[in-house]
Parts: C-alpha cells; structure tokens; sequence
C-alpha cells in the first residue's frame, strides 16, 4: 500500500480539530464553555468540507453516533426521576450506622456504594448524589470530609471503567468497536477490581492521620428518610430490569439506547405524577450538543483522511510489538486524560484504531487500553474529570462556610493524594494486561 501524501483538505481538517481542541481544553481560560468550541469547529469542518469536497451534511449527520447521544439523554432522564425519593441519602445512612465510626471501614462502604452506582450511571451523577451526603456524614461523625470526597471522586471515574454505560468514552469506544454490555465488563471488570483495591490501599496510607483520628457522634436514625419509598422500590425494579436487558441486548438485537429508553417508558408510566417535560429538565443538553458536535468535527477529519495520514506512523510500532504499543496507549490515554478531557481525546483516537482494523491490524487490545486509559487517567488532576471539579467545588464551598481553609481541595492536595492513587492504578492495570495479554488480544466477534 502506498504511503499517504499529505493534501491541502487533510491539513485544513487537521487545522480545525486543533484550534477546536485547543479551544476546548482551555475553556477554563477564555471563558467560552467547551460546547461552543465544539459547535464552532463542526460548522467550520461542514464549511470546509463543503469548499473541498471531502464533507457534506448528510455525512456530517452520519458521523454522528446517535447511540452515544440517546443513552446518555435517556439516562439522564432515569435519574432526575430516581433522585428525589431519597433512596440514596437512605443507602448513605444505613451504611454509616453499619461502620459504627470506624474510619476506613465507612470510606470502604462509601466507596463501594459510589463504585457499583457508577456501573450504571455516569461518575458525575454518582458524585453529585454523594458529595452533599458524605459532607453531612463528616459534619456528624466530627471527622475530616477530605478522604471521604477523594474517595468519592477516585472510585467514581475508576468503577465507570467497568461497564459500556458507566462513562461516556466506554460509550463512544463500545459502539464504535461494536463491543456489547457483557463483553466489556467481562473484559474491564477485573481490570477495575484490581484498580479498586489499589486506590483503597492508596488512600489508606496517603490520608492515614486523618482516618486514625477518632469519630464522635453519629448520623441519626431520622434524619435521612425516605421521601417516596415506592417509587424508589418501583425505581430499582426498573434498574434490575435494564441491566439484565443490558446483558441480553446483543441477542436481542437492541442498541444499548434501546434499553436506556426502554427503561425510562417504563419509570415515566409508573412515576404517573411526573411530567415528561420534568424528567427532562436535568437532561444536559449543552453535552448532548458537545457530543453531536464533536463527532461532526471527528467525522470531517476522518473522511479528509488526516487519521489515516496519522495512522501510518503509528502502524509499524504496533505491528512490531503489540503488548508494549497497548499499555503505552493506555499511559498515554491516562496522562492526556489528567491533563485535558477524555472525551475529545477519545472521540480522535477512535477512528485512528478503526482505520488501524480496516488495514488488518488486530486492535482489539488497543480499545481495552484506551478504556482502561481514559477511564482512570482523569483522576491524575482536580480537573481530570468533571466529577473531580464538582468535588473540589464542594470543598472549597465548605471551607468558605466553615472559614476552614484546610477543608478545601487544592490542586496541592489533589496532587499528593489523587496522583499517586492514579499512578497505582496504572501500574496496577499495566500488570493485568501484561500477565493475560493474550485474553486482552482475542478478538472481540
């Protein structure tokens, strides 16, 4: 095969992705929120592709990964329903009274909690939902929130790793790669368990003064109750249902969107005193927006084949050896991820890897490094993952409260406890691919 001569429309194509990624990452800088940037850069890539005939609307439109864009919609939706019952300050409760104030053994309960949430809903949710409540817990118990909120963070973005709908990149990769619910946890599930355990052992050396002071008081029977006990019952039900429909969606013939809104049909019928306009209102539809974006950006790249002219020098590394080129993807994925956000990173790495299988190449390896990568490498910064912002918010508020300054979050505290925690990860991971690389290397299909 020959070897691609750059042309005028790839290097146009490659001009817009940059100043689009450039304009995403720093949106912290100018001001701009990163959904902008992302709409920007996919009427500019339509424009251009237009002008040299490389892009068209209808092709933009088939860019798209409408799978992606109506399970995260849908799922939304399922959790604006589920959040005002209570359940959740319920489980929070329960698991402290069970911890009897031991320390670490309430940071294991929590995390576990936050760890099995997120294989279903995404990080940030999780977060959303245990951030306010282990504030309240620490303020009861008389105990530090740092550990608690570190923890909550580390095993969000880490127990979202596990499953096709526990992070938006699993999404992006499992629909691309044609990877079903089943297939990636049993891929990433051990991979996720080993990280699990090294974040907790982490945690527990890093944040050892403030888990060996002793707790006082306790959470009260009263105070977190149930506000729609039924609905949160009915509510669990439904969850049931879609898992087990997650894990028969391929055999079914269903996109994984299917079982999404399958489940959120079922919810709105039986919460019959919800609006369909109310389970709506917490859709985010400026990230809807940023993904349809994004992929119309990624899409015009890929037909002015610029990932293919990138491709070709990636191809003799991974050809030569395999293992080594997987877990450099998946450090490289993980530094990117800490750095910047994992969903552009992710969103170009994409059809590179697909363009890679097209020539023959066996990435199958390749895709669960990239998960593994993107998925744990957010929890390297305070702003590795928009899971870790809200945390840090929520502290930085607390301490403006409280006029405490050692309870909020700095990048400083971040750095001597996250870091090493996403460091472990990785080695912990890069050892897991290495001693059953060849289970990682099987085909998919």
């Amino acid at each position: 095969m020959e070897p691609l001569v750059p042309t005028e429309e790839m290097m146009v194509s490659g001009a817009i992705l940059a100043i689009t990624f450039v304009g995403i990452f720093t949106e912290h800088v100018h001001g701009f929120e990163r959904a902008k940037f992302a709409m920007l850069g996919a009427g500019m890539m339509m424009l251009a592709g237009q002008y040299y005939g490389f892009y068209s609307p209808v092709l933009a439109i088939r860019a798209v990964d409408w799978n992606v864009v109506l399970l995260l919609g849908c799922m939304m939706a399922i959790v604006a329903i589920i959040l005002p019952t209570g359940g959740f300050e319920a489980i929070a409760a329960w698991l402290t009274r069970i911890s009897g104030g031991r320390q670490f053994l309430l940071m294991t309960l929590l995390g576990t909690a936050v760890t099995v949430i997120s294989l279903m809903l995404d990080n940030v949710t999780t977060v959303v939902i245990f951030g306010p409540l282990i504030v309240l817990i620490a303020q009861s118990l008389e105990v530090s929130p740092i550990p608690y909120l570190m923890a909550a963070a580390l095993l969000s973005d880490t127990g979202g790793v596990a499953t096709l709908v526990g992070d938006p990149p699993n999404l992006m990769i499992g629909s691309a790669a044609h990877i079903d619910f089943n297939t990636f946890f049993i891929h990433m599930g051990g991979v996720v368990l080993t990280a699990w355990i090294a974040i907790l052992a982490a945690l527990r050396w890093l944040c050892r003064r403030d888990l060996a002071k002793p707790s006082h008081g306790a959470v009260g029977e009263g105070r977190l109750v149930f506000r729609d006990r039924k609905l949160w019952y009915q509510s669990l039900l439904v969850l049931a249902v879609m898992v087990v429909l997650f894990m028969l969606h391929h055999s079914l013939g269903w996109e994984p969107w299917m079982v999404a809104a399958f489940g959120l049909t079922m919810l709105l019928f039986i919460a019959r005193r919800i609006a369909v306009d109310q389970a709506m209102q917490d859709v985010e539809i400026p990230l809807l927006i940023f993904f349809i974006s994004l992929f119309i950006v990624v899409g015009g790249v890929e037909h002015s084949h610029f990932l293919e002219f990138i491709g070709q020098f990636i191809l003799p590394f991974i050809e030569s050896d395999l293992m080594t080129a997987t877990v450099v993807l998946m450090w490289a994925a993980a530094i990117l991820s800490a750095m910047i956000d994992n969903i552009p990173f992710t969103a170009a790495m994409i059809p590179i890897l697909v363009g890679l299988e097209q020539q023959g190449v066996n990435v199958t390896p390749l895709w669960w490094g990239l998960a593994v990568g993107v998925g744990m490498g957010g929890n390297g910064t305070h702003i590795g993952s928009t899971a870790n912002v809200f945390i840090v918010t929520l502290s930085e508020r607390l301490a403006k409260e409280r006029e405490d300054p050692s309870l909020a979050i700095t990048p400083a505290v971040w750095f001597k406890t996250g870091t090493p925690a996403m460091l472990a990860t990785l080695i912990a991971s890069s050892i897991v691919f290495v001693l059953f690389f060849e289970f990682f290397s099987a085909p998919i299909h």
